[in-house]
């Protein structure tokens, strides 16, 4: 690849900060000094210094993050907050996006990542990934609507949701519940309670098939997925 795409992509700034580098002999490659960048590197191959501090450049980036409310599941906003606004500018840079989508209000697991295939073999509906979340019910939540939800309950579009397993934690005028899903409409689980005359007043994504959210991640916080998580989360892709 070109040396100026591998250098702007490793977080050495905008292609005139990446020329500018370049110009001032500040990059080898192979203890050789490159100025063009034009110039073609192998980055699994060469090796590559920029004042002497070697690159370590990848293609991908993974990034479990524990989404906080007032954030939307997008990568710019004329007017809200996005979770590309958490991000430091050395994982931004990677122009990482959200796998699937977390409405405002709603927190937990999300998944971002620059690898298009990997979200498209997450998001495709054929593959059938369960996303669980966990909620706080307004009305007490029983066994009427565990079979409800096993049936499948129609939207307020005449939309009729797979199957869906809903599990009471606790059950009173405010109910704790776990629902797992297969699928994603648009603000579904808020509107499967409505459905059955409930009302969601917490809503948190707890695991998306195997992967399963670092409970150690505060609010707003993020890290890399480890090797392990990206073959869970692959798993059931």
């Amino acid at each position: 690849m070109r040396i100026d795409k591998l250098l702007a992509n490793s977080g050495f700034g905008s292609r005139k900060d990446v020329k500018k580098l370049l110009k001032s002999g500040a990059v080898l490659c192979n203890d050789v000094k490159i100025a063009d960048g034009k110039a073609h590197v192998n980055p699994e191959k060469d090796q590559i210094t920029v004042y002497g501090e070697p690159v370590h450049y990848r293609e991908f980036i993974y990034l479990m993050m524990n989404k906080p409310k007032g954030y939307i599941s997008a990568t710019e906003d004329d007017r809200l907050k996005t979770v590309l606004d958490l991000l430091e500018p050395e994982d931004a840079h990677m122009k990482p996006f959200p796998v699937g989508r977390l409405d405002r209000d709603t927190e937990g697991l999300l998944v971002l990542t620059n690898d298009g295939q990997l979200a498209h073999d997450v998001l495709a509906p054929k593959k059938h990934v369960p996303k669980t979340y966990y909620a706080i019910i307004e009305g007490i939540v029983d066994e009427v609507d565990i079979e409800r939800f096993k049936q499948g309950v129609t939207l307020d579009d005449g939309y009729v949701t797979k199957p869906g397993e809903l599990t009471i934690l606790k059950s009173g005028t405010q109910s704790e519940i776990e629902l797992i899903i297969m699928e994603g409409k648009f603000h579904q689980v808020k509107r499967m309670f409505e459905a059955v005359g409930k009302k969601v007043l917490y809503l948190k994504r707890i695991s998306m098939g195997a992967l399963v959210l670092d409970e150690s991640l505060e609010l707003g916080e993020y890290r890399e997925m480890t090797e392990e998580e990206l073959t869970l989360l692959q798993s059931r892709s």
